[in-house]
C-alpha cells in the first residue's frame, strides 16, 4: 500500500498508520479532527465539507462522538481515508486546489487533547517494574504483593490534569517526610520522576451494571497514545499508605497527540506472556493476542545539552497484564466506561537495566546516578530538564509510530 504523499521509510505516519488527532491552524483557529500522514495533517472536517468523507464527526473539537460510533464505523472511515490517500486515486492527488484546502504541515499546526477525557485510570501492569519497586522498598524475596499475579492492580487518576505533548510542567509542592524526622515538611518535590507508559482510549462504553467481557474488549477499545505519568516520588512515599497515590500523580499526565487505531497495530500483535503460576480467574482469561511488539525510547535534554540523549530503550511487549484484561477487570463490578475515557498501562520496564521506564529504576532510588555524555549526572529530574518519549512498531519497509510526547519540568511556584 502506497500513498501519493511522499515520506521517508522511517516516518512514523505512513498510510498504514493514519492516527487521529485534534488540531487547529493559523488560518483557522477552530479545533477539528485530522489524520497524520507523513509530515502533513489531513483535515477530516474539510473532507466532510467537500463531500469526500461519508461521516459527520470531525468538525467537533474532540473525537468523542467518533469514538462512540463503534468498531464498524471506525473501520469504515479508515478505509475511506486510505482510499483517498492511495497513489492510484486521483481525487486528491491530481487536484492541487483541493489539496491546498485539506493538507497542513504538521509543523504549522497546534495539536490539542484529542478527547474530552471524563475518567482516567492508571494500572501497574509491568511485572519487571513492580518487581523492581518491590525489591527497593520491601523484601526482594517477596517483591510482588500477594494480589499482583491475580489481578491488574490500578488506581483512579485525575483526568483534568492530562495535558498534550509540549506542555511545560511546574515542579509540585507538597508534604514530604525527611529521613530521621518525626514530622513532615512542606516544599518543592525533590525526587521528580517520569514514567514511560501507554495510554488506551475507550471507544464505545457500557451501561452501569453491565461488565465488558474480555472476549468483547476489541469492540470497545479505540486506540493508543504514549503517556508520561509524571511522579513526585518523595510526596508519594509519605502519602500513599493506606490508599495509594494522590498528589504525587495529580500534578500532570502528558500524552502524545495522535491516537493510533488498533487496525494499524494488528500486524504487530504477538503472543501474550504466559500466566500459569497462578492462572488468572476465568473472567481474565483470553486467547486473543493483546500484546504488541512496539519499541519505546526515553530521552532527556538538560539545559546544557544541544541535543537530547537516550536513557531508556524498552518495548511494550514486556507488559504482563494486557489491555483486554485491564478493561475486563475495570468493568467486572459493572463500572460504566464512556467514550473518551483513558486508562494507562503503568510504567513499562524491560528486563535489562537500560530498559527501565522510570528514573527511580534507572538510577536505582538514587544510589546509581545516570551518567550523561556531557559529564552531568542525574538521580531524578532537575528543573528545566526536558523528557521526550517516542515509540513505533517496525513493519516491512514502514513504521507505525506514535510521534512523541515531551514535557519540561519548570521550577516550583
Amino acid at each position: 500500500m502506497k500513498s501519493f504523499i511522499e515520506y521517508k521509510e522511517d516516518s512514523h505516519f505512513p498510510i498504514q498508520n493514519l492516527p487521529y488527532g485534534i488540531f487547529s491552524s493559523h488560518e483557522n483557529s477552530k479545533k477539528r479532527a485530522g489524520i497524520a500522514i507523513g509530515e502533513f495533517v489531513l483535515d477530516l472536517a474539510q473532507l466532510e465539507k467537500e463531500g469526500l468523507l461519508n461521516s459527520n464527526y470531525f468538525s467537533n473539537s474532540t473525537l468523542n462522538s467518533f469514538m462512540s460510533g463503534g468498531k464498524k464505523e471506525w473501520s469504515n472511515v479508515r478505509s475511506q481515508v486510505q482510499e483517498l490517500l492511495m497513489d492510484t486515486n486521483p481525487t486528491l492527488r491530481d487536484n492541487s486546489i483541493l489539496r491546498e484546502k485539506v493538507f497542513y504541515k504538521q509543523l504549522d499546526v497546534t495539536m490539542h487533547i484529542p478527547a474530552n477525557i471524563g475518567d482516567y485510570t492508571d494500572f501497574y501492569s509491568s511485572k519487571n517494574h513492580a518487581t523492581n519497586v518491590g525489591a527497593m522498598f520491601r523484601d526482594p524475596e517477596n517483591a510482588l504483593l500477594p494480589n499482583w499475579l491475580h489481578l491488574p492492580v490500578g488506581y483512579h487518576g485525575r483526568s483534568s490534569s492530562i495535558v498534550v505533548s509540549g506542555t511545560d510542567i511546574h515542579r509540585p509542592n507538597g508534604q514530604t517526610m525527611p529521613l530521621g524526622s518525626d514530622n513532615p515538611v512542606f516544599g518543592p518535590c525533590r525526587l521528580m520522576d517520569f514514567e514511560l507508559e501507554m495510554g488506551c482510549f475507550v471507544g464505545t462504553g457500557n451501561n452501569l451494571g453491565e461488565p465488558i467481557s474480555i472476549e468483547n474488549a476489541s469492540e470497545h477499545l479505540f486506540g493508543l497514545v504514549l503517556v508520561n505519568d509524571w511522579s513526585a516520588r518523595d510526596i508519594q512515599k509519605w502519602e500513599y499508605v493506606p490508599l495509594g497515590p494522590f498528589l504525587a500523580k495529580n500534578l500532570a499526565t502528558s500524552i502524545s497527540p495522535w491516537i493510533i487505531p488498533f487496525e494499524a497495530l494488528d500486524e504487530f500483535r504477538i503472543e501474550n506472556p504466559i500466566q500459569e503460576n497462578p492462572t488468572p480467574l476465568p473472567y481474565l482469561q483470553s486467547n486473543d493476542k493483546w500484546t504488541f511488539d512496539m519499541k519505546l525510547e526515553v530521552q532527556i535534554k538538560t539545559e546544557k545539552m544541544e541535543n537530547p540523549e537516550t536513557i531508556c530503550n524498552s518495548n511494550y511487549k514486556y507488559m504482563y497484564w494486557n489491555l483486554a484484561q485491564q478493561l475486563a477487570h475495570h468493568t467486572i463490578t459493572g463500572c460504566n466506561m464512556n467514550p473518551g475515557d483513558m486508562f494507562a498501562s503503568g510504567t513499562i520496564s524491560g528486563e535489562e537495566s537500560d530498559s527501565y521506564g522510570s528514573m527511580l529504576e534507572l538510577a536505582w532510588k538514587g544510589t546509581m546516578p545516570i551518567q550523561l555524555s556531557n559529564g552531568e549526572k542525574r538521580k531524578f529530574i532537575q528543573d528545566n530538564d526536558e523528557i521526550i518519549m517516542t515509540g513505533y512498531a517496525q513493519g516491512k519497509g514502514y513504521r507505525v509510530g506514535f510521534g512523541e510526547v515531551k514535557g519540561k519540568i519548570l521550577s516550583a511556584k
